[in-house]
């Protein structure tokens, strides 16, 4: 999330490339060509296989008649209603937070950050739980109103689109809200002041002034919120619901069809496409007036609301945080303590080493790519380098399942190659050495991540001044001295950000890592989705409970860039 409002801000500033629009050298070319390449490979694999894949007829029209239409009906359906969902919260909190002064709002201003550290598939976990026959809400409705069984009342179904819809809602309203809150805080204040001594009321302020100024941040954020909903598939699994992401897996999986499968991936792509398009769109319209010292000096006081309005203000901050961070938290937490030989467990341990092994060796290859990429840009000032570093981390508006398809066929392929050419002149058999192997989540990993590290990276190197390379290059030191001896040095505040914000979302990835893990290798994620999977829940608690841990150290030092920026 760092990454994003690091990227977030910089766009706001228009990019200018000085120099030359080719490379002098070529190596750098060379260099980040090839990595545009392997991180694209995946996307062009599902490509040539949706084009020039073999399909069966009689499969091809259940898939266009029955498949496609059921499945892009109930995503777009989803989509919608998450989309509402968040747009609701996130944007009516950061107004609130914002423009009033109300009991406890300091203490929510982060705090509404928190349920972005949960998991979409630990969310719909904890409320599946939550909400059962047997859960402690039905549990405390049948003691208070008398009810013996489930056919003596009604309860609302949380395995539905509109269950799904309220777990992904809970936990993504924050993109909405961080995305908002920075405008209202940076530009709408003073235009909201202008429209008050007009005599507009709060409510007249909200939707005809901060709405329409919050318009290209809210795209911005919904977009990212929708990404993130089709890239979803333990969740709407586990509630029961036939989205493309989970089409894709039936096809492939349940019906052999590959084919098949990446032709319904294509129609997520076209969807996401769609959805980075929109973003990119908004924000190019997203600008601020004036500079960001003087917004912040010129902040006004809030307006303080009356008691009852100022306990519905608290109110309405709270729920969310509840929902999004108190549920999972409360559900999982609880089972783990309960349950807290867990930890202890081989399978645990298995879980934990192979996570901090494959989150730490992502991290690493990611941030190295990422600082080649930048510095080759830097060196040349190309266009060209910029156009293939930005086409490089496309990787992370794909959903992990589209990336898990294509690398799964690609690397297939390869190692079927290379086992054929050894056999016939070495008679050495291979087997699956990169499919068969953990190599293949590390790598679909890193091509998803890469974008992380790189915004990261190049909101830290856009900060040192070119003088800074002058300065060496004066004193005697070559290009690749400057960089290594000045510019990595500087560099270590976002090499570190960048090293641990790969390495969580790593080891919260459960996409492909559950499509291209090798038999017998759990990650965390991969360890609580095989336990609820088989309705064991609380016996992966303990492993829930430390991703929950560990997704919490990037919220956490997004709260303190936040908070850098008081009064908030």
């Amino acid at each position: 999330m760092e990454a994003f409002l690091s990227e977030w801000r910089v766009r706001l500033k228009p990019r200018r490339i000085e120099g030359t629009r080719t490379p002098r050298d070529s190596k750098p070319l060379i260099g980040v060509g090839i990595i545009a390449a392997l991180a694209l490979l995946p996307i062009a694999t599902v490509l040539l296989i949706a084009l020039f894949g073999t399909t069966d007829t009689a499969q091809w029209a259940h898939l266009t008649t029955v498949v496609l239409p059921n499945a892009l009906g109930t995503t777009l359906f989803l989509l919608m209603l998450v989309g509402l969902g968040t747009v609701v919260v996130g944007v009516g909190t950061a107004w609130l937070i914002a423009t009033f002064e109300f009991p406890g709002r300091r203490l929510f201003a982060w705090m509404l950050i928190l349920p972005i550290a949960v998991p979409p598939y630990l969310a719909a976990y904890a409320f599946a739980e939550f909400l059962a026959y047997t859960g402690p809400v039905q549990g405390a409705l049948r003691a208070f109103f008398g009810w013996q069984s489930a056919r003596d009342y009604w309860f609302p179904d949380i395995r539905s689109t509109a269950g799904a819809a309220l777990v992904m809602a809970a936990v993504l309203y924050p993109y909405l809200y961080l995305a908002t809150r920075v405008v209202f805080l940076m530009q709408g204040r003073n235009i909201a002041d202008v429209a008050r001594t007009l005599g507009a009321g709060a409510g007249t302020v909200f939707g005809r002034v901060l709405l329409p100024t919050a318009r290209p941040a809210i795209v911005a954020g919904l977009a990212l919120v929708m990404m993130e909903t089709l890239n979803d598939i333990g969740a709407v699994e586990h509630l029961g619901v036939r989205t493309l992401t989970f089409a894709i897996y039936d096809t492939w999986l349940s019906r052999g069809s590959l084919s098949g499968a990446a032709q319904l991936a294509v129609v997520m792509m076209i969807i996401v496409f769609s959805l980075v398009l929109a973003e990119n769109w908004a924000r190019r319209r997203q600008s601020f007036h004036g500079t960001r010292a003087t917004q912040m000096m010129s902040r006004p006081a809030r307006q303080n609301l009356s008691n009852g309005r100022a306990l519905a203000a608290t109110c309405l901050c709270a729920i969310p945080i509840l929902l999004g961070f108190g549920i999972p938290v409360g559900v999982l937490g609880r089972y783990a303590i309960h349950r807290s030989e867990q930890f202890f467990t081989p399978g645990m341990q298995e879980a934990i080493t192979h996570s901090a092994l494959l989150g730490s060796s992502v991290a690493l290859v990611t941030v190295v790519l990422a600082f080649a990429m930048l510095a080759a840009s830097r060196l040349e000032r190309s266009n060209i380098l910029a156009g293939l570093s930005r086409l490089a981390t496309l990787g992370y508006a794909m959903p992990g399942t589209i990336l898990g398809l294509g690398l799964l066929f690609a690397l297939t392929s390869f190692d079927n190659a290379l086992d054929r050419f050894l056999r016939t002149h070495l008679d050495i058999s291979t087997g699956l050495l990169l499919s068969g192997s953990a190599i293949a989540v590390g790598y679909v990993c890193t091509a998803r991540f890469l974008a992380l590290a790189d915004a990261n990276l190049r909101s830290g190197m856009q900060k040192l001044p070119p003088d800074i390379d002058n300065a060496a290059r004066s004193l005697g030191a070559g290009a690749g001295r400057s960089l290594f001896r000045v510019l990595l040095p500087l560099l270590k505040p976002a090499l570190g950000t960048a090293f641990i914000l790969v390495f969580v979302d790593t080891v919260k990835e459960l996409s492909a890592t559950i499509l291209l893990r090798p038999f017998g290798f759990n990650t965390l994620a991969t360890y609580v989705y095989e336990n609820a999977s088989r309705g064991a829940v609380e016996e992966g608690a303990a492993a829930a409970l430390l991703i929950l841990v560990l997704a919490m150290i990037p919220v956490l030092m997004l709260s303190y860039a936040l908070g850098r920026d008081r009064p908030v």
